[in-house]
C-alpha cells in the first residue's frame, strides 16, 4: 500500500487533499499544527476510504519540531513513498522564531528542505510534491538577506519562499537523479487570508487547489516527471530566477548551514 506523508494536512489545499488521497485507498501519515484539526481529518479521511491514517502534531517553523517529526516518522515508517511538502504560509509581518530565524522562510522553505534530507533514506524509489506558487514570480532571492533582515514586504517575502520551493526541488532532482521523484503542485492558499476581500471571486477552492498535488502524489501517469513545475496536471515553465541552477545549488548550500545550526 503507498504511503503518503502530508505536511499542512488540516487547512485548505492540505485539508482536501488529504481526504481525496484518503478516497484513493493510500495510506496517510498527516501532520498538521493542532492535534484536535490532525484527528478531525484524518477522521474524514478514514471515512473517504483511506488505509491506516496516523496524525502527527508538529510546529514546522521550528527545525527542532522538524527533527522530532522526521524521527516520529522513520520511527513508525521504514518506507515513505511520497512526501508531500505541503505546509506553508503568508505572514504580514517580520518575526524570528525562537531559533532566529524569519518564520516565512523557516516554514515555507527550510522546513521541507530538512524534512525531505532527513527522511531521503526512507524516500528510495518515492516521491517528493511541493507545494508552490505562481506567486514565485514575484519572488526576488538575495542569498546575503534570506531572513529579509534589511526590508520586509510581506508578498515579496512570500513570493522568495515559493521561490525557494522550486529551487530546491530542481536541484534535488539534480542531485538525486532516479532516487527520489519530485514535482510541484501549483496553490494559491498562500494569498487567501491576506486577499480574500480583494481577489476572493477569483480564488480556488481548496479542492480545486489540491488537484496537482493529489495527482502528483497518487498518480501513475506523474511517476515520470522529475524536477518539474505543474499547473494542472500540466508541466510549466516557472521564472527565470526558477531555473538558475547556479543560484539552486548555492541556495541548498546555504540552507544546509542554517539548518544544521539548529
Amino acid at each position: 500500500m503507498t504511503l503518503v506523508v502530508l505536511t499542512g494536512a488540516t487547512r485548505g489545499i492540505g485539508e482536501a487533499a488529504a481526504v481525496a488521497l484518503g478516497a484513493q485507498g493510500l495510506d496517510l501519515a498527516l501532520v498538521g499544527r493542532e492535534s484536535a484539526r490532525v484527528e478531525d481529518v484524518a477522521a474524514r479521511a478514514r471515512a473517504a476510504g483511506a488505509g491506516t491514517v496516523s496524525g502527527y502534531t508538529a510546529d514546522l517553523k521550528l527545525m527542532s519540531e522538524v527533527r522530532r517529526l522526521a524521527d516520529e516518522l522513520r520511527e513508525r515508517h521504514p518506507q515513505i513513498d511520497v512526501l508531500a511538502n505541503n505546509a506553508g504560509a503568508l505572514f504580514t509581518s517580520r518575526q524570528e522564531t525562537s531559533e532566529g530565524l524569519e518564520r516565512t522562510f523557516a516554514l515555507n522553505h527550510l522546513a521541507p528542505f530538512l524534512l525531505t534530507e532527513l527522511l531521503r533514506d526512507r524516500l528510495a524509489g518515492g516521491r517528493v510534491v511541493t507545494t508552490a506558487s505562481d506567486a514565485h514570480k514575484t519572488g526576488r532571492l538575495d542569498l546575503e538577506d534570506l531572513q529579509s533582515e534589511h526590508s520586509y514586504s510581506a508578498m515579496r517575502v512570500y513570493g522568495t519562499s515559493k521561490l525557494c520551493n522550486i529551487m530546491f526541488t530542481r536541484e534535488l532532482a539534480r542531485r538525486a537523479p532516479g532516487v527520489v521523484r519530485t514535482g510541484f503542485g501549483k496553490s494559491d492558499s498562500g494569498l487567501v487570508r491576506v486577499l480574500v476581500t480583494l481577489a476572493g471571486p477569483f480564488l480556488r477552492s481548496p479542492s480545486s487547489g489540491a488537484r496537482s498535488l493529489v495527482w502528483l502524489a497518487g498518480s501513475p501517469e506523474s511517476a515520470a516527471l522529475d524536477g518539474q513545475y505543474v499547473v494542472d496536471e500540466q508541466v510549466r515553465t516557472p521564472s527565470a530566477q526558477a531555473c538558475d541552477e547556479t543560484l539552486a545549488a548555492a541556495l541548498w548550500e546555504k540552507s544546509q548551514e542554517l539548518v544544521a545550526a539548529r
